[in-house]
């Protein structure tokens, strides 16, 4: 072989070579998250707020594991083993930082409905029992938790099809009035599920639609069962975790660690319960034998999944449409950026891979998230040091917990689904932004606690749709071009000063949840563009994108750092939005994203030809009752404003100079 064709095939060798080895590195990166972040981890100024966030997380999440666990009608210790392995998953495969998984509320109640419909509590007696089960439970307890996993597994399963299908880039269906309205729903139907242990009444497990219904039915029928001594014990709990949780809120800048008042509790009312021997004396339920360790993994039943396609779907979008909800407010909080895919996947194999090691399906938490951001947690090393004490519990402190009353234990939950409650208050916002959003959050919250968090979910989503496509003149309007691009340049001649590049750009299409984060995305393009570029660009120039037809994609925007406009340039930007026909919440969002996200970029941006319901929605939506005027009768008289706001400023600094 001559040196010339040996040369030639070395070349070709390295340009074979170097582009997969640089592929399978990224590849790794983007399906392996914590690669990314555990790199540029910084021990001296993250580690001691992720320990303190992590101390107080575990305390919550083992807190939460049993109450859930007793949700999803299994044995409280697998609410451990659910705060412990999908936490660890999540934190190798998940993007949001701030993201707390474990058991949840929404999965536990879809879980329910499996369990108790295929091992009901009347075959308990029927259930032979058996010396050699797992941790010493009943066969019974065994069957159940089997049921429980199968749920989960086949929930993940669906979930990593949804990945493999690049389904997570339809998570637009989940528009923030439906998301908020099916956990609030939610959340209601979970405070319900607790009536009994917060009264202390015995009560059967009820199922079917209107279930909310019927057990409040129940406890009014039957309210003499009642026992004043749980509901003494309910109200003193409940009041305490809100008082000292309200406390910490308001004073967690003044002191360096908060008062972990759910530990607190939890031990003394767990002393005093033993103590005064309140399960023989006044009749209260407790919690019960907790056992040690975790047991050797063991594959879910595969011979129920057929049974349990309804719940497993259920779980999967559920689960994911809700978690999804918070890693995105996680990344618009904390300015990251996550994939809808990845997250699918992530959470996906958080239901997999633990179905083995007997773990209920699970989800993101609404509750412990907060708390996260609340105690300053800086990364997903939080939740992995929150794993190491929940390893303590369980293979040490379990056996303690005992004597725990259900009633306290119902308390923790009904105050850790506050953030969840106060969602109430998001009617005020839609009924000022748009009122069609404000009519489907309660339906979907009616929906929601009369049939299940699944149903109401696929009502909401079904609905949003068909009240757009209503919306639309005519369904020839869903392929409109989106926005047109306008430049020109204002100069000005103090000084010689270089001229000022204003550009216009035309809204002609209405701004929903369908469109909105490809209108973002092109809008930031736009201006990326803009500021990247030192050359003059041509008087006019036209950008048309068809953002519908484009709207599955996965419109996630990864946002640069911020970049300045050079000080010989000034960067102004005018939203025409004479063709915005209408608008949901999603859009108005949008709008005021994109305009802070200018503002902090540097640019100014005036909207003009503005409609009052769309200036009502924004400003009350963003707080954008600022001195400086942004919402402008015609695209002229902004341009008109735009020019004298630069005099002004080059006359100032005239008189400045003339005093030097």
């Amino acid at each position: 072989m001559t040196g010339a064709k040996r040369k030639k095939k070395s070349v070709l060798w390295s340009q074979v070579k170097s582009p997969r080895g640089a592929g399978v590195k990224q590849w790794c990166r983007r399906r392996l998250p914590i690669l990314e972040w555990a790199l540029h981890y910084n021990p001296k100024e993250n580690l001691l707020p992720d320990t303190v966030s992590g101390i107080m997380l575990a305390v919550q999440q083992v807190t939460q594991g049993l109450a859930f666990a007793i949700l999803s009608s299994v044995h409280p210790v697998f609410g451990l083993y659910g705060s412990l392995f999908p936490a660890i998953i999540y934190a190798i495969f998940g993007m949001g930082r701030h993201v707390v998984t474990g058991t949840c509320a929404l999965t536990s109640l879809i879980s329910a409905n499996a369990v108790e419909r295929l091992v009901p509590p009347s075959s308990q007696n029927l259930t032979k029992q058996s010396n050699t089960s797992i941790l010493g439970l009943s066969d019974f307890e065994m069957e159940r938790i089997g049921i429980a996993t199968s749920v989960s597994f086949l929930g993940g399963v669906i979930q990593v099809a949804m990945f493999a299908l690049q389904l997570g880039g339809a998570s637009f269906l989940f528009t923030e009035p439906v998301i908020s309205a099916m956990t609030t729903g939610a959340a209601t139907n979970v405070v319900t599920s607790q009536v009994k242990y917060l009264l202390g009444m015995k009560m059967p497990y009820i199922t079917g639609s209107f279930r909310l219904f019927h057990i409040y039915t129940y406890v009014f029928e039957n309210i003499k069962s009642v026992r004043l001594e749980a509901l003494l014990l309910s109200v003193l709990s409940i009041v305490v975790l809100v008082t000292v949780k309200e406390l910490n809120e308001q004073f967690k800048r003044r002191i360096k660690a908060v008062l972990p008042v759910d530990l607190v509790l939890v031990i003394a009312a767990s002393f005093a319960c033993y103590y005064i021997d309140m399960e023989n004396t006044y009749g209260l339920d407790v919690l019960g034998h907790i056992p040690k360790g975790i047991p050797s993994p063991r594959a879910p039943p595969m011979n129920v999944l057929s049974a349990v396609v309804t719940e497993a779907f259920g779980v999967a979008l559920v689960g994911y449409a809700a978690s999804l909800a918070l890693a995105q407010e996680s990344a618009r909080k904390f300015k990251y950026s996550v994939d809808d895919n990845q997250e699918c996947l992530a959470h996906g194999l958080s239901n997999v891979i633990p179905s083995f090691f007997f773990c209920i399906p699970n989800a993101a938490v609404m509750g412990r998230t907060i708390g996260l951001y609340s105690t300053g947690a800086k990364t997903q090393v939080a939740c992995l040091i929150s794993c190491i004490f929940i390893l303590t519990v369980i293979y040490a402190v379990g056996p303690l917990l005992y004597w725990l009353p259900m009633c306290v234990l119902a308390s923790i939950i009904v105050v850790g689904l506050k953030g969840m409650l106060i969602q109430f208050r998001d009617l005020k916002k839609y009924w000022n932004v748009d009122k069609i959003d404000w009519g489907i959050w309660v339906s979907t919250y009616v929906f929601t606690i009369c049939f299940g968090a699944n149903v109401g979910l696929l009502f909401g989503v079904v609905g949003t749709i068909a009240m757009v496509i209503g919306r639309f003149p005519r369904a020839k309007t869903l392929n409109i071009k989106n926005m047109k691009e306008m430049e020109f340049e204002v100069k000005t001649e103090i000084d010689g000063e270089a001229q000022q590049r204003v550009k216009i750009i035309s809204v002609n299409n209405p701004l929903v949840f369908l469109n909105a984060k490809k209108f973002r995305a092109d809008l930031m393009d736009i201006i990326q563009k803009e500021q990247a570029s030192n050359q003059p660009l041509d008087d006019t120039s036209k950008c048309e994108q068809n953002s519908l037809l484009n709207s599955l994609s996965n419109g996630n925007c990864i946002e640069e750092a911020a970049q300045r406009c050079p000080e010989e340039r000034t960067c102004s930007l005018i939203l025409d939005c004479s063709g915005l026909a209408f608008f949901d919440s999603a859009g108005v969002s949008v709008l005021v994203e994109a305009y802070r996200d200018c503002t902090s970029r540097s640019v100014d941006v005036s909207l003009a030809h503005c409609t009052a319901s769309l200036v009502k929605a924004m400003k009350y939506f963003g707080n954008l009752d600022s001195e400086k005027p942004i919402f402008f009768n015609s695209v002229s008289a902004a341009i008109s404003d735009i020019h004298a706001n630069k005099m002004r400023q080059n006359l100032s600094k005239l008189s400045e100079q003339s005093e030097v």
